[in-house]
């Protein structure tokens, strides 16, 4: 690493954990590492280029000072990713996901011409990218600039599970998915249970994907596990997908590809050549399943009837289209982009905000302290988890009080900045992620994975590309995932002594 990008990313000098449990960064040979890293690197920096030079000749942009932002926009996402990937160790890119996430949720919809973009003027599509350019500016200069030391003390360097933790991962992931098959398929789970009993699955379960994933790019995850692992993903994908929801199965995979990229170095390219095109078809026909499974109140499938229900959505995905005509995969993969696109919320608030509408001026982060206070001791008065969220959709008459009960429209984080605080609140946002990331990363760089920093890490990992969240629902979920995840090896540890 050369003297600038030191400067840019220092690494503190005890970064590199010691080999834990065969998950710490250093399970890899110091040569293999660098090895791995450069062709990382190179595969990143080739697959920038193209995407610039894609999006330099085809982007469908009004203002030709549009394509220079979107352009700037996916190098700014992509920057973070880029020097992780060149550095020689398998440090959690926590922070450097939460940026990439920008290219598909404001660069592509800016330069691939999302539908939604056509009602706002230009000078209000400047404004809004703009305000995401500040934001990576700000965020990417503050990571830079803060740095922590690691922590040694006994709660940061114990382990808090032991003994064959492979083991423990494939008891994991069958927990998951007996519960994931359980609540697609089946009202078994009491409505008040529902709650905890999803935040100790599905936390278990982040752990035990990321991990497996993670020891899959590692080269230590045994060989007969591999396949016991595959299948228990694809069923829980699948299951997800039953439901007619595709983000839950959609970031269980992006999890996985995240644990595997981590520990590894490496992009793997086969399972993404197959996956994609799957998901892009799914996503083609899920409004046609969702008209006759959920308006025309046709009964959803029972287990059994899993196999012809995706017969049915795959041939809705290649055939469907608005006018009638046959679809391919590239299209579809377009709108599936599109969906995820937060960029066009973005351009509603900065145009509503403060000409027509005034700054709400933290209102939406009020609700972010009564999500860590258990309903217990609140009362039936707590607000819901998406309460910022409802509050930013009623101000900006996307919905009435009754609409945000049945449905929720994503804001992202940035958009509630700007609506709070305009673009004070875009570059406050941008220095407060990047500072606590930063610090935290540093602070564990010595953790094992096993130990409770470890844990927390890897759920920051699965929580760093839900941006489409406000504030109050993504610290409550992150609150509730770490008290699931860290709760089960408190209670083996210090209850069953195990």
């Amino acid at each position: 690493m050369n003297d600038f990008e030191n400067e840019l990313f220092p690494v503190p000098e005890a970064e590199a954990p010691k080999p834990t449990s065969g998950l710490g960064s250093t399970s890899l040979s110091h040569k293999s590492a660098a090895q791995s890293s450069s062709r990382l690197f190179a595969t990143g920096l080739v697959a920038l280029a193209v995407t610039l030079c894609y999006y330099a000749l085809t982007a469908k942009v009004g203002d030709p000072i549009h394509l220079w932002f979107g352009l700037l926009m996916i190098v700014g996402a992509s920057f973070p990713a880029l020097m992780w990937a060149k550095r020689a160790d398998s440090r959690f890119p926590v922070f450097e996901v939460l940026m990439l996430t920008g290219i598909n949720t404001y660069a592509i919809p800016l330069l691939g011409g999302h539908e939604q973009l056509r009602i706002y003027p230009d000078q209000t599509i400047t404004n809004a990218a703009l305000c995401v350019l500040l934001y990576q500016l700000i965020a990417n200069f503050t990571f830079a600039v803060t740095s922590g030391q690691p922590k040694n003390t006994p709660v940061w360097r114990t382990e808090v599970i032991t003994g064959d933790i492979a083991d423990y991962l494939g008891y994991g992931m069958i927990i998951t998915t007996v519960y994931t098959m359980i609540v697609g398929f089946t009202d078994w789970i009491p409505y008040d249970l529902m709650g905890p009993v999803r935040a100790v699955c599905y936390g278990v379960g982040i752990v035990s994907t990321f991990l497996q994933s993670r020891m899959w790019g590692q080269g230590t995850l045994p060989h007969y596990r591999k396949g016991i692992f595959i299948f228990q993903l694809a069923l829980q994908v699948t299951f997800s997908f039953a439901a007619l929801f595709l983000i839950g199965g959609l970031s269980i995979l992006a999890l996985g590809l995240l644990g595997y990229v981590s520990g590894g170095k490496k992009i793997p390219i086969l399972p993404l050549v197959i996956v994609l095109p799957i998901i892009a078809v799914l996503h083609n026909g899920k409004s046609v399943m969702r008209d006759k499974y959920w308006e025309g109140k046709a009964p959803m499938p029972s287990i059994t009837g899993v196999p012809a229900f995706f017969s049915e959505w795959f041939g809705n995905g290649l055939n469907f289209s608005a006018d009638g005509s046959t679809q391919n995969s590239s299209h579809a993969g377009s709108k599936l982009l599109d969906r995820t696109s937060l960029f066009h919320i973005l351009c509603l608030v900065v145009d509503c905000t403060p000409s027509r509408q005034a700054y709400l001026g933290g209102l939406t982060y009020s609700y972010v302290p009564s999500q860590f206070i258990p309903s217990f001791f609140y009362g039936s008065n707590k607000p819901v988890a998406h309460a910022g969220t409802n509050r930013l959709s009623i101000y900006y008459g996307l919905q009435d009080e009754n609409a945000t009960t049945k449905t929720t429209i994503a804001f992202g984080l940035v958009s509630e900045a700007y609506a709070n605080f305009g673009l004070f609140g875009v570059g406050l946002l941008g220095a407060t992620l990047a500072f606590c990331f930063r610090r935290f990363c540093d602070w564990s760089a010595n953790s094992p994975i096993l130990s409770y920093p470890g844990l927390v890490l890897v759920i920051l990992m699965a929580w760093s590309f839900q941006t489409e969240m406000t504030m109050a629902a993504w610290l409550g979920s992150l609150y509730q995932a770490c008290m699931a995840v860290l709760g089960v090896p408190f209670v083996m540890r210090n209850i069953l002594g195990r």
